[in-house]
This record gives C-alpha cells, sequence and structure tokens, in this order.
C-alpha cells in the first residue's frame, strides 16, 4: 500500500486508496481459529451481520495478496469455511449472525426463519459469490483444505436450491412476506412472487439490493450462475474427482445459458438488441439496471460476457443512459443509482463498476475524477450519494465500497498508473 500510494501523482486519490482499501480488515472482520480451523465473521459495516455476497466482494480485491502473506490467506480461508456454514444452515438466506442462536429482528417475516439468521431474502447471488471467492482462493493458492467434505455438500445444496428455482414442478419450498409499507421488502402472490413460466431460467426472489423483483427471472444473477456452476464443476472434479456432481453442475449451467439467449434479450426500440433486467418467460420483461452487483453493468467482470460483445456494448449505452429509469444526471455528477435508496441517489458503486468494466480512458478518469469529488469529505466511499449534493450520502461506513474502490484503484495502477497523476 504506502508502494502504491507514493507512486500515485493525485494525492487525493492516494489518500483515498489508503483509507478506503484495508477498511474491510480494520473494521468489519472477526478471525478465530474454531475446532483447529480458521473462521471468519464479516460485517458489512454499519450493518452488524453478515451477508453471504458483501463478505465475498468484501476480501475478494486481496487474493493477488496472499502470496506474500500467510496471515491473509487464513484469514480468506476462514471466511469461505463460515460461508460453508451458513449455506449448510440455509441456502435461501441472504445474512447471517456469529451467533447462531441470536434472534432476528425480522423473526416475524412469514418465512422458515431460524436463530442466526439475520435475514431470509432469497437471491441467486447469495449462492454465486461464495463459489467466485473459493475458485479465485482456490486459484491463487492451491490450497484445498477449505474445500472438504461439508464445502461438497454446501455445492450440491446449491446445485439443489437452484434446480428447486426454476419451479418446473411447482414454486418450490421457498415463499417469504413481511408486515412492511415498503413494497420492495415484501413479495405478493402470498410470498411467492410473481408467475413465471418455467424456461430453465432461476428465480430469484430478491435483488442483490434486498428489493424484492418484478419479473423473478433476474438476469444478471442468471448470467452469473452459469459463471458460478462452471467454476463449481471445476472444483469438484480436479478436488474431489467427483465427475457425476460435476456433469449436473454444466448441464444446469447450459440449460440457464441456453434460455437466456432465448428470453434475456430482447429488442430495444432505439438500440437494437439488449439485455433485460428481469424477464418472466412469458414475453414480459423489464428494462433497467441497478448499480449493486451483479447488475448488467458488471458482467464482464464477473466473467459473465466479453466487453465487446454486441449485445452488452448496446446494454451498457441503455444503462447509462436516460432511458434506463435509474440513471441520475444531477448538478455535481451523473451515476447510476436503484430503487433502494431511491430516486436521484447515485450509487458509488456503479461508478466503480462502470470505470472497471471500461475499455475507454477518458471514461476511467471522469469515473475516477466523480469518485473523488463526491466523498464528501470523510475519506471513505458510501452506499448511495444525492446527484446535486454528495454531502447528502447513506451509510458513512459502507465497507464493499470502500474495498471495491481500493481494487479499482489497483487495476488502474497496473494497467493504466498515468490515469492516477
Amino acid at each position: 500500500m504506502a508502494q502504491i500510494k507514493s507512486s500515485i501523482g493525485n494525492k487525493e486519490l492516494a489518500w483515498l486508496f489508503g483509507n478506503c482499501f484495508p477498511n474491510t480488515l480494520d473494521t468489519t472482520v472477526d478471525f478465530e481459529i474454531v475446532h483447529g480451523r480458521p473462521d471468519t465473521y464479516v460485517i458489512t459495516g454499519d450493518i452488524k451481520a453478515m451477508w453471504l455476497r458483501d463478505s465475498s466482494a468484501q476480501v475478494w480485491p486481496y487474493l493477488p495478496l496472499m502470496k506474500n502473506d500467510s496471515s491473509l490467506q487464513q484469514l480468506i480461508a476462514g471466511v469461505i469455511n463460515r460461508q460453508t456454514r451458513c449455506i449448510l444452515k440455509d441456502p435461501y438466506a441472504n445474512a447471517f449472525y456469529k451467533d447462531p442462536y441470536q434472534f432476528s429482528p425480522w423473526a416475524s417475516d412469514r418465512t422458515e426463519m431460524k436463530r442466526g439468521i439475520h435475514e431470509r431474502k432469497w437471491e441467486v447471488d447469495s449462492l454465486c459469490c461464495p463459489i467466485r471467492l473459493a475458485h479465485g482462493y482456490w486459484k491463487a493458492t492451491g490450497d484445498t483444505a477449505p474445500f472438504d467434505a461439508s464445502w461438497r455438500k454446501a455445492i450440491a445444496l446449491i446445485l439443489q436450491t437452484f434446480r428447486e428455482q426454476q419451479r418446473k414442478t411447482g414454486p418450490g419450498p421457498y415463499r417469504f412476506e413481511r408486515h412492511t409499507e415498503v413494497a420492495t421488502d415484501t413479495l405478493p402472490g402470498y410470498g411467492y412472487g410473481n408467475p413465471v413460466k418455467p424456461v430453465g431460467l432461476i428465480c430469484s426472489m430478491f435483488r442483490p439490493s434486498d428489493d424484492a423483483t418484478i419479473f423473478p427471472f433476474l438476469v444478471p444473477s442468471n448470467f452469473f450462475a452459469v459463471v458460478s456452476l462452471r467454476q463449481a464443476a471445476e472444483m469438484l472434479e480436479q478436488i474431489h474427482h467427483d465427475a457425476e456432481s460435476a456433469a449436473g453442475c454444466r448441464a444446469l449451467a447450459d440449460e440457464v445459458e441456453r434460455a437466456l439467449r432465448e428470453y434475456a434479450i430482447i429488442n430495444h426500440p432505439k438500440l437494437g438488441w439488449v439485455y433485460a433486467y428481469e424477464v418472466d418467460g412469458y414475453g414480459n420483461s423489464y428494462c433497467m439496471d441497478d448499480a449493486n452487483v451483479p447488475d448488467l453493468l458488471s458482467l464482464p467482470y464477473l466473467g459473465a460476457a466479453k466487453p465487446e460483445d454486441p449485445v452488452y456494448l448496446n446494454t451498457r449505452r441503455f444503462v447509462l443512459s436516460d432511458g434506463n429509469p435509474y440513471y441520475f444526471k444531477g448538478k455535481a455528477v451523473e451515476g447510476l443509482g436503484g430503487p433502494h435508496a431511491g430516486m436521484d441517489m447515485i450509487w458509488p458503486l456503479g461508478i466503480m463498476m462502470r470505470a472497471l468494466t471500461s475499455t475507454d480512458d477518458r471514461e476511467i478518469r471522469f469515473c475516477l475524477d466523480t469518485l473523488q469529488r463526491t466523498h464528501a469529505g470523510t475519506g471513505f466511499m458510501h452506499e448511495a450519494f444525492n446527484k446535486d449534493d454528495p454531502k447528502k450520502f447513506t451509510r458513512a461506513w459502507f465497507a464493499w465500497a470502500n474495498t471495491l474502490f481500493g481494487e479499482l484503484i489497483l487495476k488502474t495502477f497496473r494497467e493504466q498508473p498515468r490515469l492516477l497523476d
């Protein structure tokens, strides 16, 4: 960090990097050895719970640093071990407590809540992110210690859950209702969501923002599932020599991929063929994008699309235009938002992902400049800020955004260091 900071010509960006990149390690991890194995509990920041998605994303940028830091490797192995236990506890839950007996303030939700679960919103990406982290860890280290019989069982449970949520023979075991005035915090249809036609895609009842989907086939998450299932198959085959389970993962990945080609691409009246954000298999679609990852913008970052894919490029043009109802332009800046924080609220995650998926130096510099001008003097990234006044922001302590900013600076430093001058 000291070497990179001293090499960055823009001293404010260097200062931001020094604050943000270690934020997860400095403030959100609880590491210990449990039954002889590393165990790492990772909170999101100002919410004292561990999201499967967030915890994976928070430590992802540290993977390249493990080769020179055995303690860091142990810590990330502990995250994988903890996530395995969480998935085995309930594959439909999105967030967990360290204390397996803790009661949640959402205990009255009409779903199968258990002690130790903070929230039980079914999101496809909650099961993809731990696979991505596990695969990245394995590729970086060659270490197979975290991938024991329990991990193998968790992968089998993920495959089972994805198949259940294809809803070929009925709605499946998951339902969710919450007594709330916030429409995006509950599901219609007696807790099963809006109907879908079983075409091979996987239902995600909530988005990465934890907001309810309108059409349950959430396209970015299905793309992510294709990548994750193939990564799981590779690990099952090479680590466990389990050809049968690997074939099951690959077969589902192929089925979802075929369904995406048939149902997720629509003809936009101005831009031509684009990826919809959500579909239902009946021919209905919702065109938008949300800054929370996985989103359409992030598909190349996740390995789910090539940056030069013509449909992705058309989709990208749509996402970053006023055709997207959640792309906001204000007096101060412009950027991608989403329903979760409301209208006119731009998410730094969206600005970072725009830069991370860009091949245009001018666009990357524009994003870096935007991030530099919108931290409101705090030295950290936030969940969202107002398009006209960045001092009006949500979540002063949001570790995922901080770590992703660090990842962006590292990538830029390696590939286009002149953009940091």
